[in-house]
């Protein structure tokens, strides 16, 4: 018996011993903060994401995507630094959950009920429909049981849920394919190539990716409007899952959510196949004489802004003249051109060393309080319109209620300056504001197909190149007969 007693004891002493050696490691449930403190005594907030133009990608080699810049303003929240982990698809997303990897999925991901059963999800922040996509030039189906040809998804994605509904309650005789290695991205990449005949796609990605690859086509949406989220691990805590609603509601209530949402997604709207095209047929056959006077005078901004600005000015004509005699690549005015030393308008390299410095000007006009990467759209407009009836327009946000601060609100009053029932309460009266909101709009449109298209092209040479070198691994080298004499 007091063997007994002793082994209990020693077993006893052993786990309270493991207890306080392991009590670190262990996930307790009890308090509320667990995972927010685990992860600031960590000191990083880890999510995992994908590659895509809304998502995540990289500029200038620094990163950005409004799912990024979420992430990054949580973190920061959070007191803690930000560690991005990128995947080719969704699959390995959710893998990263699963194995402790990632905190958070933050990639514009579609809200599932089928994936509530192992995760949850944090609050929505835009939505988006589903639609089914095809290739401009092969016939368009009317619904999903009128496809010609093979439907490809992405493995893991919400449409897949999607697909079996509609299958189950429309359309038995509905097949499609699943591609275990593919984002939903590249999957729309190769229906526009023409390598997939069709595939499904959120609105907002196919519309960022149509000023890319403008043959990609929109048959019909599938489902209404979804709310996109963040994904988490379904843990007994709740503490992350709280920090991010009181996040997301401090977002919305210091106006930083709409702001990133007008820089993401506020150029997402109508697509005009026949302008897109001619765009990029020109950077293909005009871009590449002058890119290196973009790049020598863009000083104040990236230089493929300023080929946008100067695109929607000119079409990169350095003859353009207008009737009211503006002139040049920059449209610039005599008087304007005088002030810069611009001699002669008509010249290139004058015109966009010109307005690269008029537009500085403008940006430096631009008040302090406006954000730092919403000062170029005021400056934008000014340029435009005038810098006077800017000043108009951010008085009238402010008198309806706006923030003058916010591009978002501003642009929506624009169009009231062309409006006697506005402009009358104005100080510098009528101004073509409609047409400033068109022209910062349209160069913004243009900006987006530029970077993506020049990305794209970036990624198709480094396709090619591994291809290559793959085929060349696969031969050996062979030494051509040399004739003996």
């Amino acid at each position: 018996m007091k063997r007994l007693k002793f082994n209990y004891l020693l077993i006893g002493l052993i786990t309270v011993l493991l207890a306080v050696a392991l009590w670190p490691a262990i996930p307790w449930y009890g308090s509320a903060q667990d995972k927010i403190a685990e992860i600031k005594s960590r000191g990083v907030l880890r999510i995992s994401t994908i590659n895509s133009p809304l998502t995540y990608y990289t500029i200038n080699n620094a990163p950005a995507g409004m799912d990024y810049e979420l992430a990054k303003r949580f973190a920061d929240y959070l007191g803690v630094k930000l560690q991005v982990t990128v995947h080719q698809n969704l699959n390995e997303l959710f893998d990263d959950l699963d194995d402790g990897k990632a905190d958070l999925l933050a990639a514009g991901l579609i809200y599932n009920s089928e994936r509530l059963a192992r995760f949850r999800t944090g609050p929505s922040y835009y939505s988006v429909s589903q639609q089914l996509v095809y290739r401009i030039g092969k016939p368009r189906p009317k619904n999903i049981g009128d496809l010609q040809g093979r439907l490809t998804v992405a493995s893991g994605s919400a449409y897949l849920s999607t697909l079996r509904s509609v299958k189950e309650q429309e359309y038995p005789d509905l097949d499609w394919a699943i591609s275990t290695d593919q984002s939903p991205k590249m999957l729309l990449e190769a229906v526009a190539d023409g390598k997939l005949d069709y595939t499904i796609g959120d609105s907002v990605t196919v519309g960022m990716l149509q000023r890319i690859h403008p043959q990609l086509a929109v048959a019909f949406d599938i489902t209404d409007e979804e709310p996109v989220t963040w994904y988490m691990q379904r843990e007994q805590d709740d503490s992350l899952n709280a920090a991010m609603l009181d996040f997301f509601s401090q977002m919305g209530e210091e106006g930083a959510m709409a702001r990133l949402e007008e820089k993401y997604l506020g150029h997402v709207g109508t697509f005009d196949y026949v302008d897109t095209r001619t765009f990029l047929r020109a950077i293909d056959n005009t871009l590449p004489d002058i890119k290196p006077l973009f790049e020598k005078y863009a000083s104040a901004i990236d230089w493929r802004l300023l080929a946008a600005i100067s695109y929607q000015e000119s079409h990169w004509n350095p003859q353009a003249t207008s009737p009211t005699g503006v002139r040049g690549m920059m449209m610039l005015t005599r008087n304007t051109a005088d002030s810069l030393q611009v001699a002669d308008r008509l010249d290139a390299e004058q015109s966009i060393r010109g307005g690269s410095e008029y537009l500085r000007r403008m940006m430096e006009k631009v008040p302090e309080t406006v954000p730092e990467d919403e000062r170029i759209w005021f400056a934008l407009a000014a340029y435009n319109m005038g810098y006077a009836h800017m000043l108009d327009v951010r008085k009238l946000t402010a008198k309806q209620g706006g923030n003058p601060d916010s591009w978002a609100d501003v642009k929506l009053r624009l169009p009231m300056l062309s409006q006697k029932r506005y402009y009358t309460q104005t100080t510098y009266g009528y101004a073509r504001g409609h047409e400033a909101y068109a022209y910062v709009e349209n160069i913004r449109k243009y900006q987006i197909s530029l970077v993506g298209y020049l990305q794209d092209q970036d990624r198709k040479l480094a396709q090619r190149a591994a291809t290559e070198a793959e085929m060349g691994k696969g031969y050996p080298a062979v030494q051509p007969d040399i004739a003996m004499n």
